[in-house]
């Protein structure tokens, strides 16, 4: 097992989970944590890699402590604050930013100067812990590579005017007009906007940031709708690629696996940051991740474009931290008729690949 400069890989977790969809408070309103489950899934991952960690090359420092209510296993103590209005107040008033901080925190006091990876489930959180290495490194020696089925860098308000015209102009509209928790929302840092909030900030140069596997960037037709609501949401993606960002889709990564290579072939920084949600298999690879809205890669898939990604890696550019996120432990590892999950088997393989260099193909 051979590690980035021979520093060592740490590993920890954040298994916050304040996801304020109808159907993932209903999950936690029914399946309250007992005393012999695990709801973190830096447990189930580091199962996995625990036979990996060897020649003292990686440690496990433990979890971000996080509110019951706040997990995606509640204890039942705390039934009553699982509903709409207390996750839509945390996401509002900033909740996740402040989270992301106690990683940055956690990260520069605890991990640096070795390699931070964490296992957690809101993806905004990895915005704090490259914070902290962008802060450490210089944000012109770190690119940043997500794999991920969406962008993650569209402001609630341009989110909310797409959703309120999709309302208005289509009679199959899967959102309710009634709902109150579409209209007025900030634009706070989130699992759908912290990229963005990174680009301000310039934390990220946008000419380091890519973005690989999104299913969700603009059809060419929406880029064509004169309304306003919409081009500001299409304005959060053509702004990222004016910026000379490298946005590649689910379907380029399909049809054009090339492609993925010859851009990763731009980058100069001497450190990378590699950020994995892994919604990128949802409905194929896996089914036990928070958003599965799109059908992802299946595990070859993801396989081949995580070895595109470690290719870059040589004497002049080093690994800096990863992460592996949006796992769901109330879905994660469990067995249906059509099988076991394989999310964490397969998180724990994109580790070994990334962090620990080793060649793992489909099992």
């Amino acid at each position: 097992m051979e590690t980035t400069l021979n520093k060592k890989v740490i590993f920890f977790g954040c298994p916050v989970d304040c996801d304020e969809k109808y159907d993932s408070i209903q999950e936690k309103r029914h399946m309250l944590k007992t005393a012999d489950e695990f709801d973190d899934p830096l447990d189930g991952v580091m199962d996995l890699l625990r036979s990996d960690a060897k020649n003292n090359l990686c440690d496990t420092i433990g979890s971000l402590p996080v509110p019951s209510w706040l997990g995606p296993k509640p204890r039942s103590e705390d039934h009553s604050k699982i509903n709409t209005e207390n996750f839509i107040s945390f996401i509002d008033s900033d909740g996740c930013k402040k989270m992301a901080d106690e990683a940055d925190q956690f990260v520069t006091d605890r991990i640096l100067p070795h390699i931070p990876c964490m296992v957690g489930i809101d993806h905004s959180i990895t915005g704090g812990v490259y914070s902290a290495l962008s802060r450490y490194l210089g944000p012109e020696n770190l690119s940043l590579i997500i794999i991920d089925s969406h962008t993650d860098a569209v402001p609630m308000s341009a989110l909310a005017g797409a959703i309120q015209y999709d309302m208005d102009t289509n009679p199959s509209s899967v959102h309710d007009v009634n709902d109150p928790f579409l209209y007025n929302r900030p634009d706070s840092y989130n699992a759908s906007s912290f990229v963005h909030s990174l680009v301000t900030e310039k934390q990220v140069d946008t000419k380091n940031l890519y973005i690989i596997g999104v299913s969700d960037y603009p059809e060419k037709k929406s880029l064509r709708i004169k309304d306003k609501r919409i081009k500001k949401y299409t304005a959060a993606y053509l702004g990222l690629k004016r910026k000379g960002a490298t946005i590649i889709t689910k379907k380029e990564c399909k049809l054009n696996p090339q492609k993925i290579k010859g851009c990763l072939k731009k980058i100069k920084t001497p450190y990378v940051y590699v950020s994995i949600d892994m919604d990128i298999g949802a409905n194929n690879a896996l089914q036990g991740v928070r958003f599965r809205n799109w059908k992802g890669l299946n595990e070859a898939q993801i396989y081949k474009l995580t070895d595109s990604v470690t290719q870059i890696f040589s004497d002049s550019i080093h690994l800096a931290g990863m992460d592996i996120c949006e796992i769901d432990p109330r879905r994660a590892g469990i067995t249906s008729p059509s099988g076991k999950d394989r999310t964490y088997e397969i998180a724990a393989n994109l580790i070994r690949k990334i962090a620990f260099k080793n060649d793992y193909q489909e099992g």
